[in-house]
């Protein structure tokens, strides 16, 4: 998997949106709140951010080169120092996960505005 690849991943999920609040990195969002980020220095690609479960984060952060997210670890957040460090079907499962997470804690109304089905999230 790719960067831009990645990227479409993220962006084919439900009431997706994209921002670059910090520089040139790219934040994905459902409902106004951030699910992943691909953290960029200059225009170079460095790894990618997500929010995990509690045990999820645990287990995922004993893999080399996945470690607690700056700033977002208290909320299970992980950052990866790169995108292979993940088989690209683990990494997509991981990032729809972040996406349902975020999901579930919006109000249904909110996410029936999104197109998020209840069973998306469930």
């Amino acid at each position: 998997m790719n960067y831009r690849e990645l990227e479409g991943h993220c962006m084919s999920l439900p009431g997706v949106s994209v921002h670059t609040p910090w520089n040139d990195s790219r934040v994905f969002k459902v409902g106004g709140k951030m699910f992943a980020m691909i953290p960029m220095s200059g225009k170079k690609p460095e790894g990618v951010w997500f929010k995990a479960g509690e045990t999820s984060a645990r287990i995922l952060t004993s893999v080399r080169g996945i470690r607690p997210c700056p700033y977002l670890a208290r909320a299970h957040w992980v950052a990866c120092d790169t995108i292979n460090v993940l088989k690209a079907k683990e990494l997509r499962a991981y990032i729809v996960r972040a996406h349902r997470l975020v999901a579930e804690g919006l109000s249904r109304k909110k996410r029936a505005e999104l197109g998020i089905a209840e069973s998306e999230t469930a």
